[in-house]
């Protein structure tokens, strides 16, 4: 897809934070040249160079609007940063996690972006960085639906290999922190692939001594919060993926229904 045509979709949401400073070591002049036109562009607008603007607001050094091929971009760039921690809590990198990412790739951005892609993620594999820095950079320029579906997307990484280790739902959860996500929901989300007995309740976020009308109130809470037109701006793969979730939360509902013979 060629470096420096994409990264000109999310300049402006990486330029100025550790995912920025991470993938601009990585890609080097490519990054660079247009680095170079966004702070001459912010310090002609600002003698301060601390903010600029781009036909939208900003708030603190970050837009608060973006297109939705932005929001894309960013989705993906985040998704690579972050699957990278979650591949490497078990100290393995097998590739059936790799073929995850890549499918994502695929899917969401054509056959073409795949190898460039792929590429960046192998020299975020081989750095180290903050994950707390990077998850704050992502909840500030990100809504809370759309950080919600990439860490479904990232608990599918998880357990592609079949295999959910406690080392990866450590890292999990410290994502899930990093990025700003109640407690419940995350739980939620892992339980979604975490199989147990109490799992069903666990994805409804309740325990199992709620009332039948708890349970209730609990679904319609949960399909609510994670209806796939709630990531619509994201494209429609990320729209499936958010169906697949709803279903799940579905399914849930329907076992703990047939397990108490609730109408």
């Amino acid at each position: 897809m060629g470096a420096a045509k994409w990264i000109v979709g999310f300049l402006g949401w990486v330029a100025f934070g550790p995912i920025g400073a991470l993938v601009g070591f990585m890609l080097g002049t490519a990054v660079d040249d247009h680095i170079d036109v966004a702070k001459q562009i912010r310090g002609s607008g600002n003698s301060g160079g601390q903010t600029y603007t781009s036909g939208s607001q900003r708030t603190g050094g970050y837009r608060t609007t973006y297109t939705p091929n932005e929001q894309r971009n960013s989705f993906m760039i985040s998704l690579l940063v972050l699957s990278s921690a979650v591949i490497k809590a078990d100290g393995r990198t097998l590739q059936a996690e790799l073929n995850c990412v890549r499918e994502f790739i695929r899917k969401n951005f054509g056959e073409s972006a795949v190898n460039e892609a792929m590429n960046i993620f192998e020299r975020v594999h081989r750095q180290e960085y903050n994950l707390y820095q990077v998850g704050a950079q992502i909840a500030t320029n990100m809504n809370y639906s759309q950080r919600l579906q990439l860490f479904h997307y990232l608990v599918q990484i998880a357990t592609s290999d079949r295999e959910f280790s406690k080392s990866e739902k450590d890292v999990l959860e410290s994502i899930a922190s990093a990025i700003h996500l109640n407690t419940s929901d995350a739980a939620s989300t892992i339980s979604m692939y975490y199989k147990d007995a109490k799992s069903a309740y666990s994805v409804l976020e309740i325990s199992p001594n709620a009332t039948d009308d708890e349970v209730k109130s609990a679904y319609r809470r949960m399909a609510m919060k994670n209806h796939p037109d709630k990531v619509a701006t994201l494209g429609p793969e990320v729209q499936r993926a958010a169906a697949e979730k709803f279903r799940k939360i579905q399914e849930a509902y329907e076992t703990i229904k047939k397990e108490r013979g609730m109408s």
